[in-house]
């Protein structure tokens, strides 16, 4: 400590109001008189008063400060490439196999940076704004097994590294020699990212841009081809319920990634994704990549209608005997068979199969026909079956449709409930405060830690912690047991009160079915069919809604699904109908 150096220091104190300090052996002003320490510390300018060791301490401490504040230099695809490692590692965690980060999804990133010309070509679009020196050999071709050459100077997770390395569990990025840039490109007023503004503007004829929806894509494309369990609506409500990054995915960036500006429109999402937005996604950017015929999806494979049919019966409380009608009509349409199943991205008209809307779809047909759905049969039926379970309480029940229905619609609408509140209370704003330049940085932190502890006073006044429990993450939502007495469980029960004998074999009672759409929209609209509720009956009402919450898709989206499934099953009234129109305009001419 010394008096005589902290002399040119007069300004008084904040406790005792003297004006007597000296100076710590960290170097910072502290009163004699009170002994209270400042966060004001001296400038060092002669070495002498100091050991070369606690110099050095300063610098590398004040470097570092600096360096946080500054941040890296980092593009937008970075920024991608780090959402898709955090979705791949909690994909990981969900069950999928290690293959699908190392080798498929590392492959798709790779081929999608060659065929937008971020990398691995000849001459990429950041190459003549940074003047980087590129080594021939490594970008004369695309080669999907060499290391990469990243797009900034330094490393980190990136998909872009050879699978057969380990990538260190630890996420902190190591920096490398920093080649000579432009003021204009290290210092970017309106973004944290090089090419922030330059990315939010570009509109190039034939690439596809790369968005945080786009990524759920790049994983449903990864996990498809990998014929792993899980469907595009599971993998949806698995970012709904927080287990895979989506909303606010960019509070995983390190922190020396600095992100504001134009920033904030690429990576800041406001909204749940959508089933028919990234299946149109997925069929575009598989197109974009030209990716080759995707593994067969056979029998065996739990993306088969068949299976997905099984699992979607237990889920709904359905008796197990519907599954061999499910299979019946799943192997009439013929949409069982390996052509129809497996995507084929370089086929003349590319589309991947909605296999879960799909088997959802069969269950709805197979419904319509034991049941009929038109307010009348299935009740008639019920009072049937209501009757022999009385009588019969010792032998195997028969499937009651109104008490299903009953058990049903009391948990749909609690689970509904439930999950609609969720949707209220959830807090899209993220812990990582974003601002629109690096000059309102301190003033949005100060506000977010102002919320902060409002919000903690608040919650402490009416003594009530906001805490919300994340879900262990499940392929079923309702599950039902045997052995549960408050709610039946209808997997066991027959279907013999809706079946006769005819013959040697088993038929339904019913023989009459209402096409879901008797004439489809042309070629030019959009949709295929208008689902209008007042036009069809309660019942075929509720089974939509239920099955669609399920989903988490529109109503109308799963009625087209079963409309195109009935046009190929019953071909021969469909052009019946073609015919009709075609006569009355030829009577009208």
């Amino acid at each position: 400590m010394d008096l005589e150096e902290a002399k040119e220091f007069r300004e008084r104190c904040t406790q005792c109001d003297a004006v007597s300090w000296g100076l710590t052996d960290e170097g910072k002003y502290y009163c004699t008189s009170c002994h209270n320490v400042t966060e004001r510390s001296q400038e060092v300018i002669s070495t002498e008063a100091i050991p070369n060791t606690k110099i050095q301490a300063i610098n590398r401490g004040l470097k570092r400060k600096r360096k946080l504040e500054k941040g890296w230099d980092w593009y937008v695809c970075e920024g991608f490439q780090h959402i898709l490692y955090q979705q791949a590692e909690a994909l990981k965690t969900l069950g999928v196999g290690p293959e699908l980060k190392n080798a498929v999804l590392h492959n798709f990133w790779k081929r999608y940076l060659q065929k937008s010309k971020q990398a691995y070509c000849k001459n990429p679009v950041y190459t003549s704004r940074r003047k980087a020196m590129v080594l021939e050999e490594n970008l004369s071709h695309s080669d999907w097994d060499s290391a990469p050459e990243l797009l900034s100077d330094f490393s980190g997770p990136t998909f872009v590294e050879s699978g057969a390395e380990s990538q260190p569990d630890d996420h902190i990025r190591k920096p490398f020699p920093i080649s000579k840039a432009s003021q204009s490109e290290t210092a970017s007023v309106c973004s944290g990212s090089l090419d922030g503004v330059e990315y939010s503007l570009r509109k190039e004829k034939g690439v596809v841009k790369m968005t945080v929806p786009s990524t759920l894509a790049f994983c449903y494309l990864a996990l498809l081809w990998q014929r792993e369990t899980i469907t595009l609506s599971d993998l949806l409500r698995f970012v709904e319920e927080d287990h895979i990054p989506y909303i606010n995915a960019f509070q995983h960036f390190p922190e020396e990634m600095k992100l504001y500006g134009r920033d904030k429109g690429i990576f800041a999402v406001e909204s749940w994704p959508n089933y028919e937005d990234i299946h149109k996604k997925v069929i575009e950017v598989a197109t974009f990549l030209d990716l080759p015929r995707f593994p067969d999806i056979t029998e065996d494979c739990y993306l088969h209608p068949n299976i997905l049919c099984m699992k979607y019966l237990m889920e709904v409380n359905l008796p197990d005997e519907m599954h061999s009608f499910t299979c019946q009509v799943v192997k009439m349409a013929g949409i069982g068979e390996v052509d129809f199943l497996t995507f084929d991205p370089i086929a003349k008209i590319a589309k991947t199969v909605k296999y879960d809307v799909q088997a959802i779809a069969v269950i709805v047909i197979v419904l319509k026909l034991l049941f009929l759905l038109d307010d009348s049969l299935e009740w008639s039926l019920s009072t049937i079956a209501e009757k022999y379970n009385e009588e019969n309480k010792e032998d195997k029940p028969w499937f009651d449709f109104r008490k299903w229905y009953q058990v049903m619609k009391k948990s749909f609408d609690d689970k509904k409930q439930k999950w609609e509140e969720a949707r209220a209370k959830y807090v899209w704003k993220s812990e990582k405060p974003l601002y629109h330049s690096s000059i309102d940085r301190s003033v949005v932190y100060k506000r977010r830690e102002m919320v902060v502890n409002l919000q903690k006073q608040f919650s402490t006044l009416v003594d009530s912690t906001p805490t919300v429990e994340k879900k262990s993450p499940s392929s079923f939502q309702f599950n039902w047991t045997e052995e549960d007495t408050d709610r039946t469980c209808f997997h066991g029960h027959s279907l013999q009160g809706i079946l006769k004998k005819k013959g040697q074999s088993l038929t339904t009672k019913n023989s009459l079915y209402w096409l879901s759409t008797q004439k489809f929209c042309k070629s030019y609209c959009k949709h295929v069919t208008i689902y209008e509720e007042s036009n069809f009956s309660l019942s075929y009402q509720f089974i939509l809604n239920l099955f669609s919450f399920l989903l988490r898709i529109k109503t109308s989206f799963l009625h087209e699904e079963v409309s195109l499934i009935e046009k190929r099953l019953f071909k021969t009234k469909y052009s019946k109908t073609k015919k009709k129109s075609s006569r009355s305009r030829k009577v009208r001419k």
